[in-house]
């Protein structure tokens, strides 16, 4: 039942979006015959043309995400690279521009985990992005995003470059959980990070969790309760090695097939140029656009439908 209502739910916007274009076509027909009320319906029917033109985009996109885990939640991951300072704030500007796009879509974020930088701006931090497809979407962010600018951290004004990396794995399913023996596992609890004087954490609610066999550590910290952490922090773990088994399926294939290529695109960034002019561009599709604030503001589609288009080619 379940899968029917998920196919059910694939269909009726195609049936949808056919019945409106039957009666947008019937209304052109109509205009044509009677040209003297032509001229106070043509409004009505180039708006309706328009709203249909996006909900075809949106279709299309939506068509593109039929990979195994793309209809799951994301847990995105951001990390501060070279840069320093800069870098910290880089962190926090992808940061909003994130949750301004997930914002613009429909999807519930929530901060698992963050690590502020020494000076400014965040060293790391985890969200969860909880919505239909929005692993799917967001897989196009993975890779290295480089920034442009001159630093506001700089007294001389000078250009500074700066990087971060943004990884992204789905939130797994119960029946799609990987089983973790215990003696795999290492977890440590520790007091949350946050504001001294009345409001500094006197329990030991953040956890810590290692995973030892391949070294991935996850730590979730601000929820008060030490078992919503450790829950919390277990998803992400098994999401991260959902994805390393994946990579690994992957890299075993390639070998089989004999042939070279890239695992994932994370090595192909894309740069966001502030001065001496404005230019965001993604290196992997060549998809450019001078507003810059825009992008900022979380306008990122484009480059999300460049990249899966590319995909699904590559894929084929």
């Amino acid at each position: 039942m379940q899968e029917l209502s998920r196919l059910e739910a694939q269909v009726e916007p195609w049936q949808e979006v056919r019945r409106r274009l039957d009666e947008a076509r019937e209304l052109a027909l109509l205009l044509q015959e009677e040209e003297e009320d032509a001229e106070a319906y043509l409004p009505d029917l180039e708006q309706e043309l328009a709203a249909l033109r996006e909900t075809l985009e949106q279709l299309e996109m939506a068509d593109l995400l039929s990979g195994e885990y793309d209809a799951n939640n994301a847990f995105l991951q951001i990390n501060a690279g070279a840069g320093g300072t800069e870098a910290c704030d880089w962190v926090t500007m992808l940061l909003r521009m994130y949750l301004r796009w997930a914002e613009r879509h429909g999807f519930t974020t929530e901060i698992l985990d963050q690590t502020e930088g020494e000076v400014a701006g965040l060293k790391s931090v985890t969200v969860r992005v909880k919505g239909r497809y929005a692993y799917g979407y967001l897989k196009a962010e993975r890779g290295v995003h480089r920034l442009v600018r001159i630093s506001p951290f700089d007294a001389n004004r000078r250009r500074h470059t700066s990087f971060a990396s943004v990884d992204v794995v789905p939130e797994l399913e119960t029946a799609q959980e990987i089983a973790i023996p215990p003696e795999e596992l290492r977890i440590e609890t520790f007091r949350s990070s946050g504001a001294g004087g009345q409001n500094v954490q006197k329990n030991e609610t953040a956890v810590r969790i290692t995973h030892l066999p391949t070294g991935i550590v996850v730590q979730c910290q601000n929820e008060r309760s030490q078992l919503r952490n450790r829950e919390f922090a277990m998803a992400v773990l098994q999401a991260r090695l959902a994805e390393l088994r994946r990579r690994e399926q992957e890299a075993r294939l390639a070998e089989v097939r004999g042939e070279v290529r890239a695992i994932e695109w994370g090595n192909q960034d894309r740069s966001y140029v502030f001065q001496p002019y404005t230019l965001v561009k993604d290196h992997r599709t060549n998809i450019e656009t001078g507003n810059i604030a825009a992008v900022m503001d979380g306008e990122i589609d484009s480059f999300i439908r460049a990249y899966l288009i590319q995909f699904r080619e590559r894929a084929r």
